[in-house]
């Protein structure tokens, strides 16, 4: 295992590696893009003993990766529409993820869905043959239930305590299920960055890629200005909904999935999410999830997002009702947008076929999740579709096929058991501070939240950085000195959340 000063991305490192770059290091793979599925794939080739440049334009996880329903999915939505590939490969990864990646940044949510007059006969026994299925793919994973408990029905009174806020009037009880969850999607990517960064990879974010061939790329310091050229022995297109500006061979499909922020006294502080089943939909939901630094986030739509592609997209009027309208008829009390203390909405990266158009009878509910390997005419590899649960085993699949057609020399593909910063069999290698920490730090940092205080060179450490905030001030200093952030946005809205409540 490298050592923990190697795992550290700052702006001394970028620089030093931005120029070894523009000098002509040798490269054996260069990744476009620092998403999920880009340092994904950083690590993979990395960890295979090869030589690995990552370049992202923006920030580490600044599109689809962070406005995901911060879910670790079993597949079983994918089961309901006979697509068993998927399931079984969802359930497999998702326990890869809880059990050994990154046991430190998931957990298991339970999922509550309330048992109402609203809900007939036929749709319950749906959804429990569904829950029961969901256990089955847990099993054949090899997940554990002391990781994933079973389903189940509780009574009334259980489900009241779970999420306080359900509508009473009939209620029959509720059914129980567990998925994973992610204490943060935007923390996952910098894990999996920071990870790769420990096995050699450079990490070098805020350097765009235009030009790119199968061998070589034209890179940007964006916040220079100064570009040079790179050759590469294979380059890889990972750049999600804006891979079509990297290939314009590629056709993308983007759909939007909003979701609403609430303070969570406005659902009763629950403590399961809140599952209310779509009207009129036989295996879509809108979930109320319990999330970090006190919130509940609302979601998700799916909506289709076609013209060009925003840097931060935006939930329209009709999908915030639609939102609030669904889980109402779950609610006690309804929830208003007088309630709603911020939003987001990620874009799907969704792959266009050609009876899948823009504006077509198919809606993006009903496009497959797969992902897709395309070599491009010039020799670009390009890894398009997708869900984040699956981003190891997608970065195996591009890595595997790539270093097949180029004849690299690498090792096996060894991220099944290959455990993330701040995973207990991998803390960092940096002695941790003494005395009890924040609970919230270590939800963040797994093994990693010692050193999060002890490297700490500023005033008061642990102390929130504001009032009602449990960020600690620690945290904002590591976010520079460990994790790459290079602005004071990086710091608020990647490495935090604070950033999507704007009173905080």
């Amino acid at each position: 295992m490298a050592s923990e000063a190697s795992a550290g991305l700052n702006a001394t490192r970028r620089a030093a590696e931005l120029a070894e770059l523009a000098d002509g290091a040798p490269i054996d793979v260069l990744v476009i893009g620092g998403g999920v599925t880009g340092t994904g794939i950083a690590l993979d080739a990395a960890a295979r003993g090869l030589s690995v440049a990552l370049v992202e334009k923006r920030d580490l996880a600044f599109g689809t990766s962070r406005w995901s329903s911060k879910l670790v999915h079993g597949g079983l939505r994918y089961l309901a529409t006979g697509n068993i590939g998927i399931a079984r490969r969802s359930a497999l990864e998702r326990g890869i993820l809880m059990t050994r990646n990154a046991p430190h940044l998931t957990r298991a949510m339970p999922q509550l869905v309330p048992l109402l007059p609203s809900l007939g006969r036929g749709s319950r026994a749906l959804v429990r043959t569904g829950f029961l299925a969901g256990d089955g793919l847990r099993r054949l994973a090899g997940t554990p239930a002391s990781t994933l408990p079973r389903s189940g029905r509780i009574n009334a009174r259980r489900a009241i305590e779970l999420a306080p806020t359900v509508r009473r009037d009939g209620l029959d009880g509720a059914l129980l299920a567990h998925d994973g969850q992610l204490i943060d999607d935007a923390r996952l990517v910098t894990a999996i960055a920071r990870t790769a960064a420990q096995h050699g990879a450079r990490i070098l974010t805020y350097v765009g890629a235009s030009e790119a061939t199968g061998t070589s790329a034209r890179l940007t310091d964006t916040r220079s200005g100064e570009s040079f050229d790179v050759s590469a022995r294979v380059v890889i297109n990972a750049a999600g909904v804006w891979a079509g500006e990297i290939d314009p061979e590629l056709r993308l499909r983007p759909s939007r999935g909003t979701h609403l922020v609430f303070d969570a006294a406005a659902f009763g502080h629950p403590t399961a999410a809140l599952t209310v089943p779509i009207p009129g939909e036989l295996n879509r939901f809108v979930f109320a999830m319990p999330e970090q630094l006190g919130r509940i986030y609302l979601g998700l739509t799916d909506e289709d997002a076609p013209g060009p592609i925003p840097d931060v997209p935006q939930p329209n009027s009709a999908e915030i009702d639609f939102l609030l309208d669904t889980v109402n008829t779950a609610l006690d009390t309804p929830v208003t947008r007088a309630d709603v203390i911020g939003s987001y909405a990620g874009l799907r990266p969704l792959i266009e076929t050609g009876e899948e158009r823009p504006g077509s009878a198919v809606s993006t509910a009903d496009i497959s999740r797969d992902h897709a390997v395309i070599e491009s005419g010039s020799g670009l590899f390009n890894i398009v579709g997708g869900k984040l649960t699956e981003y190891r085993y997608m970065a195996q699949d591009v890595l595997d096929r790539a270093i097949a057609a180029r004849g690299l020399a690498a090792g096996p593909c060894r991220t099944h058991n290959l455990p993330l910063i701040g995973a207990p069999a991998n803390p960092g290698g940096a002695a941790g501070a003494a005395g009890p920490l924040p609970p919230s730090l270590v939800a963040r940092y797994g093994a990693e939240a010692g050193a999060v205080v002890a490297s700490a060179t500023c005033g008061r450490p642990t102390e929130p950085v504001a009032d009602g905030i449990d960020i600690t001030r620690a945290e904002f200093e590591y976010a520079v000195t460990h994790e790459g952030a290079l602005t004071a946005d990086d710091i608020l809205d990647r490495r935090t959340r604070i950033g999507l409540v704007a009173a905080d």
